[in-house]
C-alpha cells in the first residue's frame, strides 16, 4: 500500500473548504506527515489518519507549513506518547522547531529529535525505500522529498518453474525470496519500485524535473492561475500550467495540484484546464482527498 491523503490544500490561510499545507503519506503500515500548518491534527482526526507517526517533514519554515506542529505535539503529549518523534527540515529548523517545542508547557514528555537535511542526501535507513530531499525555489533554501522504493525482484514465473522440474513446494518460495538459485528465466527481471514527489511552494525549476524523473505522482503547488503569472514569480511560487510543464519535462505519470489560492477555494476549474492543455493527467486535490499510487506491475 502506498496512499497520499491530503489534509490541507490551501495557500497561505484557510479557507471554509480547505485547510492549509498538510500531507500524510501511507505506506506498508508507516505513516508521514509532510507540512504540518495550522489545524493539521483537526484534519487528522476528521480524515481518520492515525496519530501513530514518527516522523514529519518541513518544505520550509512559512507559517501556514508548520504552526500546527505546536499543537499537534502537545495532543501527542497529553496522550501518553513515550515514542520519539523525528522532525526534518532545511537549514534553520533546529531553531524554529526548538523554539516552537517550547511553547505552551514546560517541556514536552516525549522525545523529540530535529534534523537538518542536505539536497541530495538520503534521510535514515529505511526498509525498502529512501527519502531524498532536493532543493526547490522558495528562498530560505526550501527543499522538496522524493520517495523512492527500492527495486523489486521479478516475478516467480509457475510455469517456466514446472518446466525446469523444480518441484512445487517450499523451493519455490525460496527461489521466489532469492533464499536459492532457480533455472535462468524463472525469476523475471528486477521490477521497478514506485515513485512519490512533494514540492512543498517552489517556482517551476530544473532541480525539481531531475527529482521528478519518472515518478508515479507528482504533488506539485499551484498557487495561480496564468492570468497572474507575474505574481507567482514574485512570490516565489507556481502556475498551474507551469506546474504541468514540470510534470510533461520529467514524464510523470500523475499530477496533482495543491496550495491553490482562495480565490479557487470552492472551485479550481480553470487550473485543471489551464495544466491539461500541457498535461491530461491531473486534477487539484481537495482536503481529505485519498490517492492510491500503484504498482506498474
Amino acid at each position: 500500500m502506498l496512499t497520499v491523503t491530503f489534509l490541507g490544500t490551501s495557500a497561505a490561510r484557510p479557507t471554509v473548504e480547505r485547510n492549509v499545507s498538510g500531507l500524510a503519506l501511507h505506506r506498508e503500515g508507516e505513516t508521514m506527515l509532510f507540512e504540518c500548518g495550522e489545524g493539521t491534527q483537526r484534519q487528522m482526526m476528521r480524515y481518520g489518519v492515525s496519530f501513530a507517526l514518527s516522523e514529519i517533514f518541513f518544505t520550509h519554515f512559512h507559517a501556514d507549513h508548520f504552526l500546527g506542529v505546536i499543537g499537534l505535539i502537545r495532543t501527542l503529549g497529553l496522550q501518553g506518547r513515550p515514542e520519539p518523534l523525528l522532525l526534518y527540515g532545511p537549514k534553520g529548523a533546529t531553531k524554529v522547531l526548538g523554539e516552537a517545542m517550547k511553547l505552551g508547557v514546560e517541556r514536552v514528555p516525549f522525545p523529540v529529535e530535529i534534523t537538518e537535511v542536505k539536497p541530495g542526501d538520503a534521510i535514515g535507513k529505511r526498509d525498502g525505500y529512501e527519502i531524498v530531499p532536493f532543493t526547490t525555489e522558495h528562498g530560505g533554501g526550501s527543499v522538496g522529498y522524493a520517495l523512492r522504493e527500492f527495486e523489486r525482484r521479478g516475478r516467480f514465473d509457475v510455469e517456466k518453474a514446472k518446466a525446469a522440474g523444480i518441484p512445487e513446494g517450499p523451493m519455490w518460495g525460496k527461489i521466489a525470496k532469492g533464499e536459492m538459485p532457480g533455472p535462468e528465466g524463472v525469476v523475471g527481471p528486477p521490477r521497478p519500485g514506485r515513485i512519490v514527489v512533494f514540492t512543498g511552494d517552489t517556482r517551476p525549476s530544473a532541480a525539481t524535473v531531475d527529482a521528478a524523473k519518472g515518478a508515479d505522482l507528482l504533488i506539485h503547488e499551484a498557487t495561480f492561475g496564468e492570468e497572474e503569472k507575474d505574481r507567482a514569480k514574485e512570490t516565489g511560487h507556481s502556475t498551474a500550467k507551469e506546474a504541468a510543464q514540470i510534470a510533461h519535462a520529467a514524464g510523470v505519470k500523475k499530477l496533482v495540484l495543491c496550495h491553490v489560492s482562495a480565490r479557487y477555494s470552492m472551485s479550481a476549474d480553470e487550473l485543471v484546464r489551464e495544466a491539461r492543455d500541457v498535461f491530461p493527467n491531473v486534477f487539484v486535490a481537495r482536503d481529505g482527498q485519498e490517492v492510491d499510487v500503484p504498482f506498474a506491475d
